[in-house]
C-alpha cells in the first residue's frame, strides 16, 4: 500500500489554466493575475499549464505581480506559447525562452505551415536550435543570448476544427514529430482536426498514387491528370487543393482522428 502511495505521487494532475482566456493579455484586471498566481503558491500538488498567445507580455506582467524569475523557484508552472508557422515561431519562441520558467512548451494548434524547431533564423547571421538549446552565429553581439541548456521542453501540434477549419499538410506534424524525436523532447499529437490525407481518389472513383517528392511535398497523379485538378473534379472528391500538391478529405472531426503515421503520440516531459 505505501508503494503504490508513492507510485500516485510522482505525477501530479494538470490544470490546464484559462482555456478560453489569456492570463497575460493586457486587459486583464491584474489582480485577477495576482489572485491566480496565489492559488498557484496555495497549490503546489497540482502542476499548472499556462498557455498564452501574448508571450511578449509575459515577462512584464510576471514582474509586476511577483517577480521576474518567479517562475523559476515553482516546479508546479509549465509556461507555454502558441505559435502556427515559421514566422511567429521566430517572433515568439526567444520571447518564451527568455522568462525563466522551469518548463516550457508549445502549443502548435492549429498549424498552418512548416516550421524548423532546430534551426530558427533569428537574424541574418544567427540561427537557434530551440529543441537542444543551442546557438550558431559568427557575429559578436546579439539581441538574445540563451543561458545553456534554454530550450523547449515540449511541443504540442494539431490541425483546425470547427465550420472554418483550414486543412493541414500532413508533412507538418511529421516535420514535427521527427525533429523531437532526434532531439529527445516529448511530442504530443491532438488531433488533425475537420481534414485528413485520406485518398481523394477513392471517394472520386479514380485509383491514385501518391509519391513523396526530394521537397517532401506530395503529388497526386490520376488517370494521367497531375495538379491543378478542375473545380469538376475537386467538388466530385469532395476536397480541396493545399500547397498544390496535397489534397486533403474534410471527414470532420471525430473521424479524422489523431493518429500519425497509425499511431498516437503523447508525449509528456518529466516532472521537474
Amino acid at each position: 500500500m505505501q508503494c503504490a502511495s508513492l507510485e500516485l505521487r510522482r505525477t501530479r494532475p494538470r490544470v490546464f489554466c484559462a482555456s478560453l482566456a489569456d492570463v497575460f493579455d493586457t486587459d486583464v484586471d491584474p489582480a485577477w493575475r495576482r489572485d491566480l498566481f496565489d492559488l498557484i503558491e496555495l497549490t503546489p500538488n497540482l502542476i499548472w499549464l499556462l498557455l498564452t498567445k501574448r508571450i511578449g507580455n509575459a515577462f512584464r506582467e510576471l514582474s509586476r505581480a511577483r517577480s521576474h524569475d518567479w517562475l523559476m523557484g515553482r516546479d508546479n508552472v509549465w509556461l507555454g506559447a502558441t505559435v502556427v508557422n515559421q514566422a511567429e515561431a521566430e517572433r515568439d519562441i526567444p520571447k518564451l525562452l527568455q522568462v525563466p520558467a522551469r518548463v516550457r512548451f508549445l502549443s502548435m494548434e492549429p498549424l498552418l505551415g512548416p516550421v524548423q524547431l532546430d534551426r530558427l533564423q533569428i537574424s541574418d547571421e544567427r540561427e537557434l536550435d530551440v529543441l537542444r538549446g543551442r546557438t550558431g552565429s559568427t557575429a559578436q553581439h546579439f539581441v538574445f543570448r540563451p543561458k545553456t541548456g534554454d530550450r523547449v521542453d515540449w511541443v504540442i501540434a494539431g490541425g483546425e476544427s470547427g465550420p472554418g477549419a483550414r486543412p493541414m499538410h500532413p508533412t507538418w506534424p511529421r516535420m514535427l514529430r521527427d525533429q523531437c524525436a532526434a532531439a529527445g523532447v516529448p511530442f504530443l499529437y491532438k488531433q488533425w482536426g475537420e481534414w485528413t490525407d485520406e485518398d481523394w481518389g477513392e471517394h472520386a472513383g479514380y485509383q491514385d498514387t501518391a509519391g513523396v517528392l526530394p521537397s517532401g511535398e506530395f503529388e497526386l497523379m490520376s488517370k494521367g491528370y497531375s495538379p491543378p485538378f478542375d473545380q469538376h473534379e475537386r467538388l466530385m472528391a469532395g476536397n480541396v487543393r493545399l500547397d498544390g500538391r496535397m489534397l486533403m478529405d474534410r471527414v470532420g472531426k471525430k473521424n479524422a482522428g489523431r493518429l500519425l503515421d497509425g499511431r498516437t503520440h503523447d508525449g509528456f516531459p518529466e516532472e521537474r
